[in-house]
């Protein structure tokens, strides 16, 4: 399972970073409606991946 959280955390992180790249509303200032949902979920996964129980 962490396996799979991590690549998805990384494919999130890839995602913001892409919009982020072409989004002048994201550049300068808060996200876009688009840009927040995205960082939204780059910001939840990595949460989740980094306060994972490691066993």
């Amino acid at each position: 399972m962490a396996d799979d959280l991590h690549a998805r955390y990384m494919r999130a992180a890839d995602t913001w970073r892409a919009h982020r790249e072409g989004c002048t509303t994201c550049q300068h200032g808060a996200p876009c409606s688009t840009g927040a949902s995205l960082l939204e979920r780059f910001t939840r996964l990595q949460d989740a991946y980094l306060n994972r129980r490691r066993t």
